[in-house]
């Protein structure tokens, strides 16, 4: 993946990302599936004092490792369910792409508020309703392999979904937009900004195929306040 390869700069939605980030200086900052450590390190590089990232993949773990050791970033080998951490440990919890994996998202939500200061701000991405309702998460082709639509099915009925990423079968969770909002204000967070990124102009010119991604929502992004 371009992510994989090119880290932030590889991520599409990177920039709308990066706008919705508070100033980094001297803040403590937890990455709930922080993979290769990408958000970490750009972190400590702008200013934050303490950066703690927890991914369910050793092997990620060790891959960010490998990429610069720093004595602000901790990784922990952990499900983000479990984390444990003092009340108020952080400023900031960021997460890219991850909340979808986990099956109590309202259990997770009141975890998170526990370990956030007053006022700390919970900044996520996850893929968008209309990309996991209907469930493998591919195009709708005609006969000669012409994109025809993206099918939206089952959209009210929540829960797990089988679908496969880069060869390998996984189960994701949908849950319907009104859910993912209305969790974070039930469980003690203002809700600051929301944004379905696309595609930048850049992007586009350089890959033809990138303006598929303006036909339906792949991710969103939320940022919310702890009350």
């Amino acid at each position: 993946m371009e992510r994989s390869r090119k880290g932030l700069e590889g991520a599409g939605e990177w920039p709308t990302l990066e706008g919705m980030l508070p100033d980094l200086n001297g803040l403590r900052m937890l990455d709930l599936g922080c993979g290769y450590g990408w958000h970490c390190r750009y972190a400590i590089q702008h200013g934050a004092s303490a950066v703690v990232g927890v991914d369910l993949s050793e092997r990620m773990l060790e891959r960010a490792r490998s990429m610069g050791e720093d004595a602000r970033i901790t990784y922990m080998h952990a499900a983000m369910e479990t984390i444990d951490f003092p009340k108020a440990s952080f400023d900031l919890i960021l997460s890219s792409l991850a909340f979808h994996y986990v099956a109590d998202y309202p259990g997770l939500l009141k975890k998170l508020h526990a370990v956030l200061r007053p006022q700390g701000q919970l900044l996520f991405s996850c893929e968008h309703p209309i990309f996991t309702a209907q469930g493998p998460q591919e195009w709708e082709r005609d006969a000669q392999g012409n994109i025809r639509h993206f099918p939206v099915d089952h959209y009210f009925a929540e829960g797990a979904r089988d679908a496969c990423f880069l060869g390998e079968h996984v189960v994701k969770y949908h849950r319907t937009l009104t859910t993912l909002l209305h969790g974070l204000v039930e469980n003690g967070f203002v809700i600051e900004d929301v944004q379905e990124p696309k595609p930048t102009a850049a992007m586009l010119a350089a890959d033809e195929q990138m303006k598929e991604e303006l036909r339906r929502p792949m991710m969103l992004i939320v940022s919310a306040r702890r009350r």
